[in-house]
């Protein structure tokens, strides 16, 4: 089976073009080598991928060509017990220490503005 197919399939991305430019730019690899679209992938192999900005790992179990309901998708694969617990301490370390940025909305005020052009300038 192709891997972009079983990757549509297992749901980790909504259409089979998104899953085809993840694979394209290199961010997909089956058994550690960089893959292409229509790699075969079969029982056993393990891909590894980056799921909403975090890497997982996978050991595929089984084959489908259909996409089912998000119950059957989670029956296709395993994650392995190191990207588990990666996911598991990085989950920790962004509750514990948000990104400075995620708290901005909007434009920059006019003190913001001023502040940002004394660094500049200095």
């Amino acid at each position: 089976m192709r891997l972009d197919k079983w990757l549509w399939a297992a749901r980790f991305f909504k259409t089979r073009s998104l899953a085809s430019a993840q694979i394209d730019a290199g961010r997909v690899t089956v058994n550690g080598v960089k893959a292409k679209r229509a790699t075969s992938v079969m029982p056993g192999d393990e891909i590894s991928l980056p799921v909403g900005g975090e890497p997982r790992s996978l050991i595929l179990l089984a084959l489908s060509a259909l996409r089912g309901p998000a119950a059957v998708a989670q029956q296709l694969y395993r994650e392995t017990i190191e990207s588990a617990t990666n996911r598991a301490t990085l989950a920790e370390l962004r509750r514990f220490a948000p990104e400075p940025e995620q708290s901005r909305h909007g434009r920059p005020t006019k003190q913001d503005r001023r502040r940002i052009q004394r660094l500049r300038d200095s």
